[in-house]
């Protein structure tokens, strides 16, 4: 646990602003930026070829931005959904009809139409029935509805008796068998929906998540695994706050070890979501983080098949990308590339004073040499989506969810054989 201690917001801007365009430069390659890099970080004291280290009061304020707000924390409870009963609904149709009944305002909108492409692969080289898996950054309610200013986007499309229907929905009607999710703050919401189908979770909070600082909030925000306890045993569970040069960020990773009841086959799943915020500076960071959580999942990864999932806050071209798909040790490959490339899209969104932003930051990494993708879940349609992007009335969150199907591979063991 970090001490509290006054900062100088002067000082650190001083210290952000080099730290930025050394970072900047550390991301070019040419000899010309060497030089200037080497030159600069003499001047600071640095051996030759030591990487630039922001000073620690820095990465404190870089990773752990919510505890120097002038804001006060308000500490609610996971709460707002007490009102609903699951207990007596059985069937996917049920529970979703329950929910909308307790919306007044229901429009009935239909969700983007979504498709899947299927990718060729051996049927020789694999064996049992494929795991289908998940991964969403389903937008966190305090966030969306009072801090991400989605000008574009109706007011009743934020409000979270309709979203929590579309966000049921569009994790039902793609039947996963694992989940992996991002930005929760209405966990026990999820927890009992899903139990009614045959689901159980576990989520980690953020150390110092944003949402606490938000009136009306629903607790903090954090990542969640659910998984159908009728195909999966759990055998193992560990949660990380992941690091940046050995200081704790506001950033967690969440590992769950599975065993198919079918096959006794082990699994390891593990969701993340990374520091946002553009800049060559929080470029490096999250490559940092990426380092970090590669070497939390191989600790307890144990020569599983292991796929990785979460909200990267990072294009293909950004370190954290290649890292995380050149690692030595655990060797991972992303699931949407085996397509030919990555999709042009996971999140797609208009923000007061930011404009559209299009881009790709969510992933579904895989030990390659241990699992198969047969399919995976293309991004909607321009058409589809509409011109106000989302999130909207046909769809819940800024970010798409992402499936896979895997197979385990032939040449598979167990780690108890």
């Amino acid at each position: 646990m970090e001490k509290p201690c006054r900062y100088d917001l002067s000082a650190i801007k001083r210290s952000l602003e080099l730290a930025e365009t050394l970072a900047s430069v550390s991301l070019m390659t040419s000899p010309a930026a060497r030089r200037r890099l080497q030159a600069r970080s003499v001047e600071l004291g640095l051996r030759p070829g030591q990487p630039y280290e922001p000073p620690r009061e820095l990465l404190l304020y870089l990773v752990r931005m919510g505890s120097f707000t002038s804001s006060v924390k308000i500490d609610n409870e996971d709460t707002q959904d007490k009102d609903l009963n699951f207990d007596n609904l059985v069937t996917c149709q049920q529970l979703l009809e329950y929910c909308r009944a307790q919306n007044n305002q229901w429009s009935n909108s239909q969700l983007i139409k979504r498709t899947f492409s299927t990718i060729p692969y051996d049927p020789e080289s694999i064996e049992g029935n494929p795991v289908r898996i998940l991964q969403w950054n389903i937008l966190s309610q305090a966030l969306g509805q009072n801090n991400d200013r989605f000008d574009s986007c109706p007011l009743e499309a934020l409000e979270w008796k309709h979203r929590r229907c579309h966000m049921l929905e569009e994790i039902l009607r793609h039947n996963p068998d694992i989940i992996c999710l991002q930005e929760v703050d209405h966990f026990d919401f999820l927890s009992r929906a899903l139990a009614t189908q045959s689901y159980s979770g576990l989520f980690v909070p953020k150390p110092d998540s944003p949402c606490v600082y938000i009136n009306d909030n629903n607790g903090p925000d954090g990542c969640a695994i659910f998984y159908k306890n009728d195909k999966f045993d759990l055998l193992e569970k560990h949660d990380k706050v992941l690091q940046v040069w050995t200081v704790h960020s506001n950033q967690v990773s969440l590992l769950l070890v599975l065993k198919d009841k079918s096959t006794q086959k082990e699994l390891c799943v593990s969701t993340t979501h990374l520091k946002a915020r553009k800049g060559a500076l929080l470029s490096t960071l999250r490559n940092e983080q990426g380092k970090d959580l590669l070497q939390f999942i191989s600790s307890h990864a144990a020569d599983r098949p292991t796929i990785v999932c979460g909200d990267f806050n990072a294009e293909p071209t950004e370190p954290v990308y290649s890292t995380m798909c050149s690692c030595s040790y655990l060797p991972l490959d992303s699931a949407y590339k085996l397509s030919g490339s990555e999709p042009l899209y996971t999140s797609w969104k208009i923000r007061g004073g930011e404009g559209e932003v299009m881009h790709t930051i969510d992933y579904m990494f895989y030990t390659k040499h241990k699992l198969t993708v047969s399919n995976i879940l293309d991004m909607p349609k321009e058409i589809d989506i509409g011109e106000n992007r989302v999130p909207s009335m046909t769809y819940p969150s800024d970010h798409f969810s992402l499936i896979s199907d895997f197979y385990f591979n032939k040449n598979t063991t167990n780690v108890c054989e």
